[in-house]
């Protein structure tokens, strides 16, 4: 019998990354897109048809050993009927029913979600939220997003929406958000908005990664930056944690890279401004499956989607 393998998309407003995996969530194969460079709506769905195709036939599988397709998108999803309602970073999807249109051009089960439910998902299962019963797995990356395990299982909330924590409002005014929203979390800590900071604050386009080994050679500038960061992700957080006293708090995805002048500065602002019996139990971890975690997830997804 052929060797069974599963195919993970990770669309993001900057990346697009299709893995092959085998059933035991091994990444065999990982491919990176720009996804700016595809153009709207029709570019990234052709690019996601081809990149299965090219992947799949590069490491000598055939469709038919597909299990399935399983896809993590950045907004919005309702995964029980696979329509995508928006992308606040991506412009030109509304209420498209991908599921449909992908199981049409690829022949194959396709299941989709938002892409921090499935990181929350791979946290859970094989990463830093294992074990916990309660749990919200953040991703930071050109938005904001939040994945809820609560008792032991992933919540969807009653539209299949849960989990937006990059659009919590945490000023009454402030900067226009993508969503429609104003003063949003993510309006303040994407990283559009963290490296136009870095811009003003430098005075050249330095990239995140730049700011990031500066604080950790002690610059003053840098580290100012990342705390600010920090402490208005860690005023977010203190809200959840009063309201769902959680086990963990798992940080990923590709601003999460700032290391300890991040994280340090978030565990403090919590221990400042959250409630102090929902603070004693409260950790708050790097992601263990780092950026592979929205890929894993999608492919937990589609061996549960196709053995239920």
């Amino acid at each position: 019998m052929a060797k069974r393998v599963i195919i993970a998309i990770d669309l993001g407003g900057t990346n697009l990354k299709v893995a092959l995996l085998d059933l035991k969530y091994k990444i065999l194969d990982k491919r990176n897109l720009n996804t700016q460079l595809l153009g709207k709506k029709e570019g990234l769905l052709s690019a996601i048809g081809t990149s299965i195709d090219r992947i799949t036939q590069d490491n000598g599988f055939r469709k038919s050993d597909i299990l399935g397709v399983g896809l993590g998108l950045p907004g919005p999803v309702d995964a029980g009927k696979g329509i995508v309602h928006f992308f606040p970073n991506i412009p030109g999807w509304k209420e498209v029913k991908l599921k449909t249109i992908l199981q049409k051009r690829l022949k194959l089960p396709v299941f989709l979600d938002n892409d921090a439910k499935l990181m929350a998902l791979a946290e859970y299962v094989l990463g830093n939220a294992s074990g916990s019963a309660n749990a919200l797995c953040v991703t930071l990356g050109t938005g904001v997003g939040g994945g809820l395990i609560l008792n032991k299982k992933l919540y969807r909330g009653s539209d299949n929406a849960a989990g937006e924590l990059g659009h919590l409002p945490i000023n009454e005014n402030g900067p226009a958000c993508n969503c429609g929203g104003i003063a949003c979390l993510e309006a303040y800590i994407g990283n559009n908005r963290i490296k136009a900071q870095a811009r003003k604050i430098f005075g050249y386009a330095i990239t995140l990664e730049e700011v990031s080994s500066l604080a950790a050679k002690q610059n003053k500038k840098a580290k100012e930056l990342w705390g600010r960061v920090g402490r208005q992700l860690g005023c977010a957080l203190s809200g959840i944690v009063n309201l769902l006293n959680l086990d963990v708090i798992v940080i990923g995805g590709g601003v999460s890279a700032a290391g300890p002048v991040l994280f340090d500065t978030v565990k403090e602002t919590l221990k400042k401004r959250a409630m102090k019996v929902q603070t004693q139990r409260i950790k708050v971890l790097k992601a263990k499956l780092g950026s592979d975690a929205g890929l894993i997830g999608a492919a937990i997804m589609v061996r549960e989607g196709v053995s239920s």
